[in-house]
């Protein structure tokens, strides 16, 4: 798909804007709802971590199984927008059945619908953007899609700190009023977004959903993927800070500062860490991420006051800040402009099966054998992959050298 921007033209495109909104509306949405899930599953509802665990991790499964499917289509059909104004619909369809549940499966069977959503629209979203800006801007690009998209991350737990104060802790209020950015966001994105051009080399293709394509990605797509997936296997779910802040003295209505604070931090270092991957690299400000994961894990697992919490998640905020952008970024560089879609679908279903593991764990080790016993396992499994990605810097400076 051809580019809205000359090589020259340092102006980030129109596109990538508007969809930054629309992620920041839908993340509003999103996280009045999920920064209080856990805690109502668990203190409304009387399941256990466990559970969390499980749906936290089949939901984030979904929604990277159905973003491999939306991303190979995307490329077959040539069109990335209607799949990501259906991917967002379906988000804001699923908001209205959150207050409504009364029972674990009910709020599985929403966060389904939520994450298959998310699923259809995460890897055409991702795609367009890369279609759209020029390479020696990817960075900051996808650095201001994250950045914009964190904003709605901690505006929607403040909003829902507001509410639960405002109606004594009622849930049901805040999920109700979550429903109203979501809509507002696919309002935006139908009226905003123009689809670029289909080059000849993507129109020639058969519309219609082949796996074999996904297998035809060629070595290095494969090697950002798996990156990808070693990252997203060291970090588990942000339930379990929540679950953690509740242990360290939150109230309920005060939990969701502790994604406040974290998106914070996340948001605030994504832009600026774009702008460095686009003129230094990738892999060493990942190895970055990963020692501030390793981090965030130790303190975590040592939390018993709201000040040491606080340090942990803010140190888990600038992980995510030095990590996202980037890991989509990688995806960019490496696919080819038709194969694009199809390269950031396979990076999900990769990195949903990854998270899925990792939650599922997480969750068994936080009933089996305690909470800080969850946090000590990520900062183990974050030390592994950063053995990884250093060896793979070693020897890609080995080989430039030879």
């Amino acid at each position: 798909m051809s580019s809205m921007s000359t090589p020259t033209d340092n102006k980030i495109p129109r596109t990538v804007w508007i969809l930054g909104f629309v992620s920041l509306l839908m993340d509003v949405s999103s996280e009045m709802i999920q920064t209080l899930l856990p805690l109502y599953l668990v203190s409304g509802l009387g399941m256990s971590a466990l559970v969390v665990g499980l749906i936290e991790g089949v939901s984030v499964a979904v929604a990277m199984t159905t973003k491999m499917m939306a991303g190979v289509l995307s490329d077959r059909i040539g069109n990335r927008k209607h799949l990501v104004v259906l991917g967002y619909g379906l988000g804001a369809l699923s908001k209205p059945f959150f207050p409504l549940a009364d029972s674990a499966m009910t709020i599985m069977g929403a966060k389904f619908l939520d994450r298959v959503g998310k699923g259809i629209r995460g890897a055409p979203r991702d795609a367009l953007i890369a279609d759209v800006t020029p390479p020696h801007m990817r960075g900051r690009s996808f650095g201001l899609r994250k950045s914009l998209d964190t904003v709605g991350g901690f505006v929607g737990p403040l909003v829902a700190i507001g509410l639960m104060l405002a109606t004594h802790n009622h849930f049901q209020t805040v999920f109700w009023v979550a429903t109203i950015p979501a809509f507002l966001a696919v309002a935006l994105l139908v009226v905003g977004i123009k689809e670029p051009e289909t080059p000849p080399a993507a129109r020639s293709k058969k519309a219609g959903l082949r796996w074999r394509d996904a297998l035809q990605l060629d070595a290095a797509v494969w090697v950002a993927i798996a990156i990808s997936v070693l990252v997203s296997l060291a970090r588990f779910s942000e339930a379990f800070l929540l679950l953690r802040a509740e242990q360290s003295g939150f109230t309920l209505a005060w939990v969701p500062l502790v994604l406040v604070f974290m998106h914070l931090i996340y948001g605030g270092l994504a832009y600026p860490v774009g702008i460095l991957a686009d003129r230094f690299g990738r892999l060493g400000l990942l190895v970055i991420s990963l020692v501030l994961l390793v981090a965030a894990n130790i303190v975590m697992a040592q939390a018993t006051d709201v000040v040491t919490l606080l340090i942990g998640v803010a140190l888990w905020g600038g992980h995510m800040g030095f990590s996202q952008g980037i890991l989509a970024t990688l995806i960019a560089d490496t696919a080819p402009a038709t194969s694009r879609g199809t390269a950031f679908g396979v990076l999900s279903l990769a990195t949903g099966v990854s998270v899925l593991l990792g939650n599922l764990l997480a969750g068994a080790l936080w009933e089996w054998q305690g909470p800080a016993s969850t946090f000590y396992a990520s900062a183990v499994l974050s030390v592994l992959a950063m053995g990884v990605l250093m060896g793979l810097m070693y020897w890609r400076k080995r080989r430039s050298l030879a």
